[in-house]
């Protein structure tokens, strides 16, 4: 109905002759069509975000913040609390890159961004890693979680249990992937200072910059016709200087989010961009959000010492 009555009057203010912005009549439908998309909710992205912060990863200084504890939804970006969770149990020899992850029809019937898992195949801990990272696979997100826990449910309590002690205390998760709840279920709830805290917490594993630095890698590359060509969806990975993480997020309900992390002249700094109004301005806004960061951090001059950084790897240039 809300996608008629703007419909509609954009053609009686033409009739009647009064002059129209032709993007504002598109930003009324696209709007209305949003909101009918998402069942009726009106979606709580804003312009230029929800929320949004800078920190410095080696001190947990924040740089700048904005409504950094507005509360919204993660969308995809959730996806590095299953990488933290996985990594650590690796780290802890409680699971291998090479252990092998079973397709259980469940997971082969997640909808959203996917590889086409099918069930009964199996891939590697490590590839479906770079699936969950780079293609922000849902169903190898499930995959993973029941190959960790058991279930879906198992590893929520997992995600939520390792976000209390991150101190992520706006935080819960009703999901492994991100994807907007089924009838009867809740969203995803985050703010920008507790992504922030998370993707400070992944800087200190080597292995997280491998998989959020990668732009291209392919999934079953040795098997015709089903091979998929992953291409990362964090595009400032190739437009701003340093880059090499994190992840991307959306869905109709809460718009674009980012969780980045950059690195010059042997400093870092992390931006969470929470619940944008549209994948241009959310990249813009992370990316004028990186170059304050490091204008905020002290000068490394030559000779000078660089402050120290969470432990971090170089990033994978196999798959770029």
């Amino acid at each position: 109905m809300k996608l008629l009555n703007s419909l509609t009057l954009g053609i009686l203010l033409l009739l009647s002759g009064q002059p129209i912005a032709e993007a504002a009549v598109a930003k009324a439908n696209s709007n209305a069509a949003a909101t009918a998309k998402s069942g009726g909710r009106k979606p709580i992205s804003r312009d230029p975000w929800l929320g949004a912060i800078v920190v410095d990863p080696s001190t947990g200084k924040v740089l700048y913040e904005n409504q950094a504890d507005a509360k919204g939804y993660p969308a995809s970006v959730l996806k590095l609390m299953d990488l933290l969770i996985i990594l650590e149990k690796i780290e802890r020899k409680q699971l291998s890159l090479q252990d092998p992850v079973p397709v259980s029809a469940n997971a082969s019937k997640t909808g959203g961004s996917q590889v086409w898992l099918a069930e009964k195949e199996s891939f590697p801990v490590d590839e479906m890693l770079y699936a969950l990272m780079v293609q922000s696979a849902n169903d190898a997100a499930v995959a993973l979680a029941e190959k960790v826990a058991g279930s879906t449910a198992g590893f929520t309590e997992l995600m939520n249990q390792r976000a209390k002690e991150l101190g992520m205390t706006s935080t819960v998760f009703h999901s492994v992937h991100g994807l907007p709840p089924a009838a009867g279920q809740e969203h995803d709830v985050t703010t920008a200072r507790d992504l922030s805290l998370l993707c400070r917490e992944l800087l200190k594993h080597p292995d997280t910059l491998r998989y959020t630095s990668t732009r291209e890698h392919s999934f079953r590359p040795n098997v015709a016709g089903k091979t998929v060509q992953m291409r990362t969806h964090n595009h400032l990975l190739s437009h701003v200087e340093g880059c090499d993480g994190f992840k991307t997020g959306y869905i109709v309900q809460s718009g674009y989010s980012i969780a980045v992390t950059a690195a010059r002249h042997g400093q870092r700094v992390i931006v969470v961009v929470l619940d944008s109004i549209s994948l241009k301005v959310r990249d813009a806004k992370a990316a004028e959000l990186v170059a304050k960061g490091f204008a905020a951090l002290p000068a490394v001059g030559p000779g000078a010492a660089a402050p120290a950084s969470p432990p971090a790897a170089t990033p994978n240039k196999a798959h770029k």
